[in-house]
């Protein structure tokens, strides 16, 4: 806080020798005082060359006879630059009013004084010997004149008059002693006195009255400034106070502003009005604390926010003030404005409380979490300590959200958020960065158990049941954190880190927490560069089909082929379907890939026998694509593919994303003649309502049952019987998908399975391999 004092005020008393600026008396402000003398030179320079250039034309009309004309051009010349001298100082002492004029400055303007007083010495010392006694008494009054011209325009600097007077006047009585003249030497000593004393008292009433009007100007510059912010509404009421803090003159406003009339709190303490129960205990806020301090250092204040105590109730105040001075420049108290500020302060507050937390959970938003991240950073390399941060991403909470609507999602991050909030102690931060993201700043984890055990509690506790409106909900966590500095030396380093080992806690499956490793980094610049080579994969013809023929059970005749998308990359050989897929969907260039794998399939679909039908797998990302339906009708006419033969193949987890636009748009689909068929049924969020509501020509059961079958699991073998009765009373077909074995073939087969695809009929095989398969009457098993 500063401590600086009132400005100090103009001096009241003036000595005779700080009058002439021999010195700065001890009380006022002089070299402001100074300013305001030097300031009104200007004003009178040019009169006062005019009449030094008179006086000096009265000397050369009295002597052209008696001294040459080149030394009265070279005496007029010597003037003219004394006095041009003189004009540039007080050119630059215009502005002296408003500043504090040095003691060089000063000088100057004496040094000029002098230049200009011994310009004149020379006609006295050197032109009146030559000249008769009237000529010398004419030299007089021209010299007389000058002085008492000098006296009265320059009244502001008496010192520069006394000495043009001084050394002028001694001149000329030197000048009268050496012609023994002693009644003229008597009336130019008592001339001089004159003068000088003239000069001293004028100097006197000039300053005095500089004085009385700048103490004027500050009165009316303060009065002028309250009634300013009064009249523009910027304050409610007046205020004044005496020496002793005491309310003196109290306005009603102002008592109406404190709750009580203006006689209960005119004489009363005006911190004790305002302090409420602080008065008696002492505990005052820093803001009335603040106000307290400046009253008692008498120092100006402007728009200073104070919070008050009126009636028992908390209220913000915005006062402004301003020492008062009396007549003789003492403190006399203070004076100043008002207003009370309550519901701005309240309404700021709130504002500000929105930027920095969450509006649903009520937790610091992504602002405030990564300043307390930067906090915790700057603690630890402070203290040579660790500190740690934790992403949390929910397990299948988009699937909550998506099936049961936004409203019952935000009311289960509500209470996410709650037994996030209950895990953390004094020394943790939780926030949520956005949709169903959380984070957790751990302040000091020099414990290095402490962040395992956070995310192993995070983990539990957010995996429990949930209740939300009439519903049991069943969700998880997945966890990355990243410890600092060890991890990252700025908060974006950490943080990124971080959501590098949640990213790997995801693809694990989710419900686990991975702490950072420096090989993320490596894989995630995989990652980077397997998704630039992706984009490029299309336009450099990079993609490949592969069908895998799906084959009737009782005659092994094949019935259709699966389209399986393969990638053999220039930079990065063949990549794995699992791995490039999800990339595909996660930036949604599954979309025009799956465009392309439909007219492909179509394409390659019209050269097999009239009977075979292709089938296209087709993930979420392009079902819920607005053009899906476009596409899918481009490549049957583009190809001249019946519709009839070709198969449309989802998974139930479409239904999970958005039911009523899945639905929609398989419904069209199905409207053109194409089939749909359920792939990996009830491995998924499997649901009686799809099969109800939706016609699906095949229903595959997942290759883990077709397993569990053939091993004689009951669990397996009754899953499959229901599946295959509910799909003939629905006139659906069964395809039994991953027969790798002829056991697993038998039971299939026993079971009523119509359909049947594996390796043990057949891998993914080249376009050119799959049409040849149709020149043997019957397909050739894998194993016999």
């Amino acid at each position: 806080m500063s401590k600086k004092s009132v400005t100090p005020s103009l001096p009241r008393v003036l000595p005779v020798t700080a009058v002439l600026g021999l010195n700065d008396a001890a009380d006022g402000d002089w070299a402001r005082l100074r300013g305001l003398q030097y300031s009104s030179l200007a004003r009178v320079t040019k009169a006062r060359v005019a009449a030094h250039l008179l006086a000096a034309v009265g000397v050369c009309w009295i002597y052209h006879a008696q001294i040459h004309f080149a030394v009265l051009i070279g005496w007029m010349i010597a003037l003219g630059t004394s006095l041009y001298y003189g004009a540039e100082i007080d050119k630059a002492l215009v502005d002296a009013d408003r500043r504090r004029i040095g003691r060089d400055e000063v000088q100057k303007q004496t040094i000029g004084a002098i230049a200009n007083a011994m310009v004149w010495v020379v006609p006295m010392a050197f032109f009146a010997p030559y000249g008769d006694p009237m000529q010398k008494l004419e030299l007089w009054a021209i010299c007389a004149m000058l002085m008492t011209a000098c006296a009265v325009m320059l009244p502001a600097v008496p010192l520069a008059n006394l000495m043009f007077t001084g050394i002028v006047g001694i001149a000329s009585l030197v000048s009268f002693a050496y012609s023994l003249s002693v009644e003229m030497m008597i009336v130019s000593l008592l001339f001089i006195g004159v003068v000088v004393r003239g000069a001293i008292e004028n100097a006197r009433s000039f300053l005095t009255a500089r004085v009385a009007e700048a103490g004027m100007a500050e009165k009316n510059e303060v009065v002028s400034l309250l009634l300013k912010e009064f009249e523009e509404g910027e304050a409610d009421w007046l205020w004044q106070i005496d020496t002793s803090r005491r309310v003196r003159s109290a306005s009603p406003r102002f008592a109406f502003a404190l709750g009580q009339t203006i006689e209960e709190i005119d004489g009363k303490s005006f911190i004790q009005l305002i302090a409420g129960p602080a008065w008696e205990t002492g505990q005052f806020p820093p803001s009335l604390h603040d106000l307290a301090e400046r009253l008692k250092r008498r120092e100006s204040f402007s728009n200073l926010l104070v919070r008050v105590t009126i009636g028992g109730a908390h209220r913000w105040w915005e006062l402004s003030g301003t020492p008062k001075l009396d007549d003789n420049g003492n403190f006399d108290g203070f004076r100043g404005v008002g207003s009370d500020v309550t519901h701005e302060r309240e309404s700021s507050e709130k504002i500000a409380h929105m930027a920095r937390y969450d509006t649903l959970s009520g937790l610091p938003n992504r602002m405030m979490v990564t300043e307390a991240l930067g906090e915790a950073m700057r603690y630890a390399d402070q203290w040579r300590t660790k500190c740690a941060f934790l992403m949390i991403d929910l397990d299948r909470f988009k699937a909550v959200n998506d099936t049961l609507g936004h409203l019952v999602g935000d009311q289960l991050l509500a209470k996410v958020s709650e037994r996030l909030r209950s895990i953390c102690s004094d020394n943790e931060l939780c926030g949520r960065l956005g949709g169903d993201e959380f984070a957790i700043v751990v302040r000091d984890a020099s414990d290095h158990t402490r962040v395992a055990r956070i995310a192993a509690a995070i983990i539990e506790v957010l995996s429990r049941p949930y209740e939300v409106d009439h519903h049991t909900l069943y969700i998880g966590a997945s966890v990355g954190s990243a410890i600092g500095p060890r991890d990252g030396t700025t908060v974006e380093t950490l943080m990124r880190n971080a959501d590098l080992a949640l990213y790997r806690s995801k693809e694990e499956g989710g419900g686990q927490h991975f702490g950072y490793e420096p090989e993320l980094h490596a894989l995630a610049e995989e990652r980077r560069k397997l998704e630039f080579s992706l984009r490029r994969a299309l336009e450099k013809d990079e993609f490949v089909l592969n069908y895998q023929p799906v084959v009737d059970t009782r005659d092994e005749n094949i019935v259709s082929f699966e389209a399986l998308l393969r990638w053999n990359s220039e930079e990065h050989g063949l990549v794995s379907p699992g791995k490039f897929i999800p990339l595909a969907e996660d930036t949604r260039l599954i979309v025009p890939i799956g465009e392309w794998v439909l007219r492909e399939a179509c394409r390659e679909a019209v050269r097999w026998p009239a009977h075979v039908k292709v089938a296209v797998n087709v993930s979420g990302e392009q079902l819920l694509d607005t053009h899906f339906l476009s596409s899918v009708i481009s490549a049957l006419n583009q190809t001249g593919l019946a519709p009839q033969r070709l198969e449309i193949e989802v998974t139930e987890s479409i239904f999970v994303r958005d039911a009523v636009t899945a639905r929609a748009a398989l419904e069209q689909i199905m409207a053109l003649g194409c089939g749909i068929a359920l792939d990996d049924f009830g491995t998924g969020y499997s649901s009686l309502a799809y099969i109800r509501n939706l016609r699906f020509s095949t229903i595959k059961v997942d290759r883990s049952f077709v397993q569990g079958a053939a091993t004689g699991s009951p669990e397996s073998l009754a899953i499959i019987r229901a599946v295959v009765a509910m799909a003939e009373s629905l006139e659906m077909s069964t395809t039994a998908e991953g027969v790798e074995t002829e056991a697993e073939l038998n039971v299939i087969r026993q079971l009523g399975c119509r359909k049947i695809q594996g390796y043990y009929y057949g891998r993914p095989m080249p376009a050119a391999e799959a049409r040849s398969l149709f020149a043997t009457p019957t397909l050739q098993r894998a194993s016999a």
